[in-house]
């Protein structure tokens, strides 16, 4: 897409870089991705996984007695954006942030140079091969963006950043006042790092919306360090960094990346809470658990 066409004609064949296998999955699921976040036929994914955690937001910062604006909304795992730009279309201040560079590429395209609705077309079901209903299944095509990126406020603070999490937010102790996370805690080989990092980038009186389950991506990778803590324990963790859990909800049926007419569905059962960081008070483990050298400021 960005070839350098002088710098291309010197390099043979041989020397080019292959894609590996791994590398055309993660193309293929960022085209599914575009229909998930960014196109009508993912709608339905979005009210199961975005809309929770937007009402949320809406409920715990109300735009008719503050100033959206003014308040400071991190999206970390922010995939392609849409979630990030749902919340700042709504006038709040929001950054997402996202890891992967497959991710990335395709969320800067969208956010940057999409600038109407229904301009590109993908064909995210041409690699699956089975559970067709009718042949012509898998070859149906998805447009997007089905809402403008171009859409948000003119005084709108919306940003993307690129990076790991925890090394990006390393030094932005109690700087946000809210962390909206959707089928992310369980991205983290170390989820402790990932729950020690939200308590201590939000403000007291900070509030941490989540939903997702704990698939856990690095769990059957041997060469990486992965832990894997049940939903209870991943709770027990959560209050003993402090945090105040409000709000609960258990298995949220919650569908990630599937075509609509298929015959086979995967579904989750996922987890939905609401935290709030104390206002006053410091966690039962500040200056005990210290893995990610964050130094919490204090009220701001």
């Amino acid at each position: 897409m960005f070839e350098n066409a002088d710098h291309s004609d010197d390099v043979k064949p041989s020397n080019q870089v292959q894609a590996t296998a791994m590398d055309m999955d993660k193309v293929q699921g960022v085209l599914k991705q575009f229909v998930r976040e960014w196109s009508s036929e993912g709608r339905e994914e979005r009210q199961a996984c975005f809309q929770p955690i937007l009402d949320a937001i809406d409920t715990h910062f109300p735009s008719n007695k503050m100033n959206p604006g003014s308040v400071k909304v991190l999206v970390p795992g922010a995939g392609l954006g849409r979630l990030a730009y749902e919340i700042a279309r709504r006038g709040y201040c929001c950054q997402g942030n996202e890891f992967s560079f497959f991710m990335l590429f395709a969320s800067n395209f969208v956010l940057n140079s999409c600038k109407g609705t229904d301009l590109h077309t993908v064909y995210p079901w041409v690699h699956q091969y089975y559970n067709h209903m009718a042949s012509i299944d898998q070859i149906q095509p998805a447009q997007f963006p089905d809402a403008n990126p171009a859409d948000v406020p003119r005084d709108a603070e919306f940003s993307m950043t690129a990076g790991n999490f925890i090394e990006v937010y390393a030094n932005q102790g109690c700087s946000w006042d809210c962390v909206a996370t959707c089928f992310f805690l369980d991205t983290a080989g170390n989820i402790v790092l990932y729950i020690e990092t939200i308590y201590k980038i939000l403000k007291p009186g900070g509030v941490w919306v989540n939903l997702g389950p704990l698939l856990y991506h690095y769990a059957d990778l041997p060469t990486e360090d992965s832990i894997e803590p049940s939903y209870e324990d991943v709770k027990d963790i959560i209050k003993a960094f402090g945090f105040d859990m409000i709000e609960e909800q258990t298995g949220v049926t919650t569908p990630y990346t599937q075509n609509p007419r298929s015959m086979m569905r995967y579904e989750y059962k996922s987890v939905y809470f609401v935290c709030r960081k104390p206002f006053q008070g410091a966690s039962p483990v500040d200056g005990v658990i210290s893995s990610n050298g964050i130094e919490d400021d204090g009220p701001s």
